[in-house]
């Protein structure tokens, strides 16, 4: 007897960078893995255009930039955000499960959701509750089991956070669970490297432009941490934007009182913490705390005298809801980058899990966690160093796979990687500039190993 189709209707929201922006029908942001640096050089060409103006907070600029799709590849604007890897496996998992898009002669209960994540969260939020309104009405036309269908969200990164807040503030009554996928409930360590410091010298004359546009936009102010997270006194401290380097003040408060606002219209719904799934990155090298100097900052992993790690862009203190302890059981840990984290096979599971309702079975086989560390970004011409670290008392073989972007897990160049006091290395030379991916697998098929990918750019001439 074939399975019921499912009757909740999923919402898939990427991350900052993850869809793809359109003005006047010509293709602004549209990277793939084989034209990744040419999406950044035609991103060059527009980011004087794409930099919002001062004071534009929950307001869209009228400058027609529109979103098409979620973003198929590997992405990365760097000095914005670090490199993730496309929505593709996703929304295939997803429909391998029965969900199925809507057309305009038949609902859907498959709606992926792309969004200018330029601007803020909460214009999102409201930006995309009448074409979700519009999708859940004619999905709960139907009657029967889908007449009283609520809406899923599946989030990945800052996705999330705009779930939320529809969650919160559009959608409390019709919003059944929320599926996210290394989204900074409290924000992340990243965005202050990002703001302050800027981009990358590597990006050469793209540098100061992607930094202005970085600075202007309200998104990336939104993933500013808010958690306790400033060093220098007796105790760690909340930022405040009156000292932050380089940055716009008013922006800055904005972007802390974003999280303020979400936490305090979550206490008022009693219901908000069955609702939410939270799928969090572990075990990877992560910015956790920062210093506040008066030309800059400068960032540590640590956190106190603990280091919790995180998904390398996510730190675990900010991937945890406010009031939630570090090891609840309803937090599901996956050991992985970031930017692979909403395609590696064991979150998948768990996401599957919890749409079925069913106690999940992780098919990946989560036994030894790999801590991997990649540059983000490197200038052509330099080699790309690759570290992994081990938990003690274990030695397994492993392997080391860099292949460009768009190419099929296991195409590539592989080391073979020897751990020794629990660390191993490995160098890639003479690498043409473009997008890669670094997976670190164990080195025989049953491995025990919980394998990480990481999404790095080589970038120049």
């Amino acid at each position: 007897m074939p399975a019921r189709p499912p009757v909740d209707f999923v919402v898939v929201l990427p991350g900052i960078t993850g869809s793809t922006l359109y003005r006047d029908g010509k293709p602004v942001w549209e990277p793939s893995a084989g034209a990744l640096l040419h999406a950044l050089f035609t991103l060059g060409g527009s980011l004087k255009a794409l930099k919002l103006p001062d004071g534009i907070g929950d307001e869209h600029p009228g400058d027609g930039v529109e979103p098409r799709a979620l973003v198929d590849d590997v992405h990365v604007i760097p000095g914005i955000w670090t490199p993730i890897k496309g929505y593709s496996p996703l929304v295939e998992r997803l429909r391998t499960l029965g969900y199925r898009e809507p057309t305009a002669d038949t609902p859907g209960n498959l709606l992926p959701m792309p969004y200018d994540w330029r601007l803020s969260n909460r214009y999102t939020a409201g930006w995309m509750a009448p074409t979700i309104q519009r999708e859940l009405d004619r999905w709960r036309s139907v009657g029967g089991r889908q007449g009283d269908a609520k809406v899923t969200f599946v989030c990945h990164s800052m996705g999330g956070l705009v779930a939320r807040w529809y969650a919160a503030h559009q959608g409390a009554d019709h919003t059944g669970k929320l599926i996210t996928f290394g989204t900074p409930m409290r924000g992340s360590m990243n965005a202050v490297d990002q703001l302050a410091n800027g981009a990358p010298s590597s990006m050469g004359p793209l540098r100061g432009l992607i930094t202005d546009l970085g600075r202007s936009l309200p998104s990336l102010h939104q993933l500013l941490p808010a958690y306790a997270c400033v060093t220098g006194g007796a105790e760690l401290e909340r930022i405040d934007p009156a000292v932050f380097p380089h940055g716009n003040t008013a922006m800055i408060a904005d972007g802390l009182a974003f999280y303020d606002q979400l936490e305090a219209a979550e206490a008022g719904d009693a219901a908000y913490a069955k609702k939410l799934h939270a799928i969090v990155g572990t075990n990877q090298p992560t910015q956790t705390t920062v210093a506040m100097r008066a030309d800059g900052v400068e960032i540590y992993s640590n956190y106190g005298d603990d280091d919790f790690q995180g998904d390398s862009t996510v730190p675990l203190v900010g991937a945890v809801p406010k009031g939630v302890p570090l090891d609840s059981a309803t937090l599901r840990h996956v050991p992985d980058n970031h930017g692979n984290l909403q395609r590696n096979s064991a979150a998948l599971d768990e996401m599957e899990g919890v749409l079925k309702a069913t106690p999940v079975i992780i098919k990946g086989g989560l036994q030894i966690p790999l801590s991997v560390t990649v540059p983000p970004v490197v200038a052509a011409g330099h080699p790309l160093e690759v570290t992994v670290a081990v938990t003690p008392g274990n030695e397994p073989g492993l392997h080391a796979t860099l292949r460009p972007a768009g190419a099929k897990a296991g195409r590539g160049t592989t080391r073979v990687l020897h751990v020794t006091g629990g660390l191993a290395r490995a160098t890639f030379e003479d690498l043409r500039p473009g997008g890669y991916v670094v997976d670190v697998t164990g080195a025989a098929a049953g491995s025990p190993v919980a394998p990480v990918s990481v999404a790095t750019l080589v970038f120049g001439d």
